[in-house]
């Protein structure tokens, strides 16, 4: 069994996925890198590939089910979830090799950063990092660190296109094992720059509002990726 799984959903991510590749490079052989497309247009297979990566496809374009597929066909002992459009620091596997020797019901999630230096941007770091730390509410641009067994003991993501983090974060068992690292993960500031970061946010609580209300997943996603 390999120390660490990898697991990265991918569709169309050929602009990202070299950065995020390299920076994971220095995992080296103590885990596999896995990346879950769905139907990918560009040469995000053929970058997967370059970079050694094992690549599953997913049917649907549905990012819950993608997770879901990478988690159960990993072979390693702890799961790093992480979205394609991220990028980490140098020494980040040093540093988190060393909490994968602790506990294995500890859950770990990054310290939220956006790769853009305007200002505004440091005001949504931080209101993120304290609904993060306080309220246990992280997302899934943060990252996910988890044993397998924890993992499969919380039944896993969903096989839901869109607040598959939301929902898995909500049934965990056990919120108290759930633990921000002091080590930050860098977000692509892409989906603040199309609109105003406040509309923007507004319009994620609505989506999560309609979620909590029971409207159906597949609604919110079509309105989401208008």
């Amino acid at each position: 069994m390999s120390k660490i799984s990898i697991i990265v959903p991918t569709i169309n991510e050929a602009n990202n996925l070299p950065l995020l590749l390299s920076d994971l490079s220095t995992i080296d052989k103590d885990g596999e890198i896995i990346i879950v497309d769905c139907g990918s247009e560009d040469k995000t297979i053929d970058i997967a590939n370059i970079y050694g990566a094992k690549v599953l496809i997913s049917k649907e374009r549905n990012r819950g089910l993608q997770l879901d597929i990478g988690a159960r066909n990993s072979k390693g002992e702890w799961l790093i979830f992480l979205h394609a459009d991220t990028r980490l620091t140098h020494d980040w596997f040093r540093k988190t090799n060393s909490f994968l020797k602790g506990n294995k019901n500890s859950i770990y999630y990054f310290k939220f950063k956006i790769n853009n230096k305007k200002i505004i941007y440091r005001v949504l770091e931080t209101l993120v990092n304290l609904r993060s730390k306080y309220f246990k509410q992280p997302y899934g641009d943060q990252g996910l660190i988890i044993h397998k067994s924890i993992y499969i003991r919380n039944n896993g993501f969903r096989k839901i296109p869109i607040m598959e983090d939301v929902d898995f974060f909500r049934r965990l068992n056990n919120k108290k094992d759930l633990q921000q690292l002091n080590l930050p993960i860098f977000t692509s500031s892409r989906k603040w720059e199309r609109t105003n970061i406040f509309l923007q946010a507004l319009k994620n609580w609505n989506f999560r509002r309609r979620w909590l209300k029971g409207e159906s997943t597949k609604s919110i996603y079509s309105d989401y990726y208008k």
